[in-house]
């Protein structure tokens, strides 16, 4: 359920249209486009519905579009590579791609499925900084799923632990590292 509704059996594009996106682990671009046509096809997705990749070129033309995606790529630090063929970017960079095309969907739930997977410490750090800004800047509450607890407590306010899918515990990230259930579960401690 999403704000009273329920999102099965919905389709990715009406699920966008309630306010939810998603970043998925491994970046879901358009690799053989440039990253802002990545970015523009995203807001005219927003726009005027579901898009099929054969409707670039009417796409391309729309100024509205392309400033809307400007934007986009100015907020997420991309404004410089616009012009790079997406699949040519590091993962980091893909990453930062994925962010903007889910913002320009104007969410309120952003779901993070292992943002920094597979990335270096600096794209990671980088990563952490962006979602940060977002946090801060925007109303958009995030869900994160993360195993990188690096990233999880530089984010988070509020960390559920869970063990084989069940919820163990939900605390602040201060009171997780030394919750003796957290420590049971994962460090094979007793519990105190």
């Amino acid at each position: 359920m999403f704000d009273g509704q329920s999102v099965l059996g919905r389709t990715p594009h009406q699920i966008n249209q309630m306010g939810i996106s998603r970043v998925f682990q491994t970046p879901e671009i358009f690799g053989d486009l440039d990253v802002l046509e990545n970015v523009m096809i995203a807001c005219f997705a927003k726009r005027d519905g579901a898009f099929a990749m054969n409707a670039i070129a009417p796409v391309r033309g729309q100024t509205d579009i392309r400033d809307q995606a400007e934007q986009m790529l100015l907020d997420v630090n991309m404004q410089d590579k616009r012009h790079m063929t997406a699949a040519s970017l590091s993962r980091g960079d893909k990453r930062r791609l994925e962010m903007a095309m889910c913002l320009s969907q104007q969410p309120r739930l952003l779901l993070l499925d292992e943002p920094t997977a597979g990335m270096a410490r600096a794209d990671t750090n980088n990563t952490i900084d962006l979602l940060k800004e977002i946090r801060d800047s925007r109303d958009i509450t995030m869900a994160i799923i993360e195993h990188d607890m690096h990233v999880v407590f530089s984010l988070a306010e509020r960390i559920t632990v869970l063990a084989q899918g069940t919820p163990l515990v939900e605390e602040t990230p201060e009171n997780i590292k030394g919750h003796p259930k957290v420590r049971e579960a994962y460090l094979g401690e007793a519990q105190v």
